[in-house]
């Protein structure tokens, strides 16, 4: 598990994290899409929520992503219109994954995603 604080400059760490984990376990597969949804939702916490913001990944049947943060307010995944800049960071993280959610905690929540691991 890593902890950033909540400085929109330690996204690139979290990817680079992201980065050494997957190579670590064979999983460059899954980097790009990874590096995605961990810079979605880790900038989404550190935006909304402040700091300390935690991300933990988890290679079980599944390749399982949780990024916690001390707020309470859950995410609305909405779609955004052609003209808007922003809006599109949880579509983009349902699209890459099998399955996403969120949870109470007793800090704050924790979204976390599941993608499905590379056959063989």
């Amino acid at each position: 598990m890593w902890e950033y604080p909540a400085d929109l400059s330690a996204v690139s760490d979290a990817r680079a994290h992201v980065q050494a984990r997957l190579e670590e376990w064979g999983l460059e597969e899954l980097l790009f899409s990874t590096e995605l949804i961990v810079s979605e939702l880790v900038t989404n916490a550190m935006r909304y929520a402040g700091g300390p913001v935690t991300l933990r990944l988890v290679r079980d049947r599944v390749l399982v992503c949780e990024v916690s943060d001390p707020s309470s307010t859950q995410p609305r995944l909405r779609r955004a219109l052609a003209t808007d800049e922003g809006g599109r960071g949880l579509f983009l993280v349902a699209q890459l994954t099998s399955r996403w959610g969120s949870r109470y905690t007793a800090r704050g929540k924790t979204i976390w995603t599941e993608q499905n691991l590379p056959e063989g």
